[in-house]
């Protein structure tokens, strides 16, 4: 059976060109980056090599880009790193849960936060960030791109304010690196959080940009690597595909890919919309990543709809990755104003770079047919007809 996959805001499958220069790193090139040998010289400069095409990517300096594990200890590091009891955080209810359980967690230690909501469209206005501000605001921390509907933030207004105020400001791009430019200079954060996943990269990679003179505090006990905000021996293998993946990004962007991705995507919901009676496309107003779009399909329950079209060999999800098995709906739906059945059946597609106009002919060919009989099965779809 032939396989698609469009659940690439989950993971990205790894671009051959990455997996290729990696692939020294795991078996000859195998040095500490921390050692002063010839192994450990060589393991240093390809180190340093893939920190300035992550920092190209970004429009930031080298020095300014810190390694980490990946987005959610990224954004673990931005929060953790920049705020202690007293201080107080804003963010929005629509962030991942990497933000939003952080935030909870500081509250425990005695951080006042605020969750400002977000509109219909699912964007949260600069003008409430602006009204939540306190005497002793301390940090604010909004995503730059939603993950499950694509929708950008206004984050260089948001930026705006908090230069203004002298507020540091942290913005989750993880949904947005390699999809939309990033300029750090152009948003005015202080911090912004990215994982080599998210762009065709390996997993268990991702980085942390730190603008020059953020007084960020290491979270994690141990070496002075990476200029001490970030103990731990560096990822190698994992570091050199990010700074490959970051380098083929910067050349997909130059070279007209999101215009091309975004046609792709925009066909998939015209004919999802036109072919399936009851559907609407969340975000839809609003600017959004290229690659994502989030479908509300009446009448059908979106676990059953990722299951069937499973079946059908096509790999589609109903949210984040990390919420998988969740009985409750999307947090960042219900937040929209969606009701808890809208939320359930609403379907996010998410492109990557491997997806062809051929695979979203077969896909829309798939749908109606899933939908049909999906809604056979409703009591809720058969008492609305």
């Amino acid at each position: 059976m032939r396989r698609i996959y469009l659940d690439n805001n989950a993971t990205t499958p790894l671009l051959a060109e990455v997996f290729a220069a990696m692939q020294p790193y795991l078996l000859g090139s195998f040095g500490n980056a921390s050692s002063i040998h010839q192994q450990g010289q060589q393991a240093r400069a390809a180190v340093e090599e893939a920190r300035e095409h992550v920092a190209e990517l970004l429009g930031a300096r080298t020095s300014e880009v810190v390694f980490t594990s990946g987005g959610t200890e990224s954004d673990n590091l931005a929060l953790f790193g920049m705020v202690s009891a007293g201080d107080h955080v804003i963010t929005s209810t629509v962030e991942h849960h990497a933000v939003l359980n952080s935030c909870k967690r500081l509250e425990e230690m005695g951080v006042a936060v605020s969750y400002v909501g977000c509109n219909a469209d699912g964007v949260a206005a600069p003008a409430d960030i602006r009204a939540a501000l306190r005497p002793e605001t301390k940090l604010i921390s909004v995503m730059m791109a939603n993950n499950e509907t694509g929708a950008l933030q206004k984050v260089e207004e948001i930026g705006t304010i908090a230069r203004e105020v002298d507020v540091y400001f942290h913005t989750d791009a993880v949904q947005v690196a390699g999809k939309v430019a990033i300029d750090v200079e152009r948003i005015g954060c202080d911090l912004l959080s990215i994982a080599g996943h998210k762009m065709h990269g390996p997993q268990g990679v991702g980085a942390l940009f730190v603008r020059r003179g953020t007084l960020l505090k290491s979270v994690q006990v141990g070496g002075r690597h990476e200029r001490g905000r970030r103990a731990g021996t560096e990822n190698l293998a994992g570091i050199v595909g990010m700074g490959k993946a970051a380098e083929l990004a910067t050349e997909w962007l130059a070279g007209g890919g999101a215009a091309r991705m975004s046609a792709l995507r925009d066909r998939l919901e015209k004919g999802i919309c036109e072919a399936v009676p009851g559907t609407q496309v969340n975000s839809a107003r609003v600017e959004r990543v290229p690659n994502t779009s989030n479908v509300l399909i009446d009448g059908i329950e979106g676990e059953g709809f990722v299951i069937a079209m499973d079946l059908k060999g096509i790999s589609v999800s109903t949210g984040a990755a990390c919420s998988s098995g969740a009985i409750e709906p999307s947090h960042v739906l219900t937040a929209m104003g969606l009701s808890g059945d809208e939320a359930r059946g609403s379907i996010r597609f998410s492109l990557g770079k491997q997806n062809t106009e051929e695979e979203m002919e077969y896909l829309l060919e798939m749908v109606p047919e899933v939908v049909s009989k999906l809604r056979e099965m409703s009591p809720v779809w058969a008492g609305k007809q």
